[in-house]
């Protein structure tokens, strides 16, 4: 089931003033990550994670098979996030939920479509866990693209609506129908703002700050720090800093959460 984000308040400060430096050809490259899906190529225990790759030639995206794994090393949940990153949720909640993303990545697109929503009806909308967003834009230039763009629907407050367009288009328009999508111009800066129009954005702010680059640098960042704490592809969460790799099934999530919930 598709989440949904309009029954409960978004929570995005604008960061534009101190974010407004474009990130380099060379810091783009070095998110692409060619080659075809691994599955399971960034694995802690037998979790199912993307880490980059090209279906061609119209192959099917595989469903992934999740299967529990070891979450790893704990870290201080705090040093994850900041009051810039696009939450939801009681911020007083006793428990955190940090997720790494990438819009160009199937399994995300799994992720937000099949366990996302369960999770925000069951947790965050009760203020149990507050949600928070992270780019981990390492599949390409779009993926870059698209983090930026979301970004910048926040300035206007509807980085969640934003959020959940690409991800539904992505999955609707490509994944979802076992074709590739990645890099071919699904998230170009066209179609970006094409996008943030039809979600009713102020076009002239927001083509505006897709253009200068506003938020190159935060998405860059973000990405560094999900590199820096081990992560390496795409979805990969954190419940209050404990981590799980992989589009698992809801059952993974919420024993994690019950399990913080009751050290609490």
């Amino acid at each position: 089931m598709e989440p949904s984000h309009e029954a409960f308040s978004e929570q995005h400060e604008n960061n534009a003033d101190t974010n407004t430096v474009p990130a380099s050809a060379a810091s783009i490259q070095n998110f692409s990550v060619p080659g075809s899906i691994i599955v399971a190529g960034i694995i802690i225990g037998l979790a199912i994670v993307y880490s980059g790759g090209d279906f061609g030639g119209g192959a099917p995206v595989p469903t992934p098979v999740p299967q529990a794994g070891d979450q790893g090393a704990v870290v201080d949940p705090k040093t994850l996030y900041t009051d810039k990153d696009a939450t939801l949720g009681d911020p007083a909640a006793l428990v955190t939920f940090i997720e790494f993303s990438d819009f160009q990545c199937p399994f995300c697109g799994k992720f937000f479509r099949e366990t996302e929503g369960q999770l925000i009806d069951a947790y965050v909308k009760t203020g149990k866990v507050r949600f928070v967003y992270k780019h981990f834009a390492f599949l390409g230039q779009e993926s870059q693209w698209a983090g930026e763009a979301a970004e910048c629907a926040g300035e206007q407050g509807k980085f969640w609506e934003y959020h959940d367009f690409l991800f539904n288009h992505m999955w609707d328009t490509y994944y979802g129908q076992g074709k590739q999508g990645e890099n071919i111009g699904a998230l170009s800066k066209e179609n970006l703002k094409k996008f943030g129009k039809q979600l009713g954005l102020d076009s002239g702010r927001f083509d505006a700050c897709i253009d200068a680059g506003a938020y190159a640098d935060k998405v860059s960042k973000d990405t560094a720090l999900g590199r820096a704490n081990s992560v390496s592809g795409t979805p990969s969460s954190f419940v209050n800093g404990k981590m799980l790799v992989g589009a698992q099934p809801y059952s993974q999530f919420s024993t994690l959460i019950e399990e913080a919930l009751k050290t609490k």
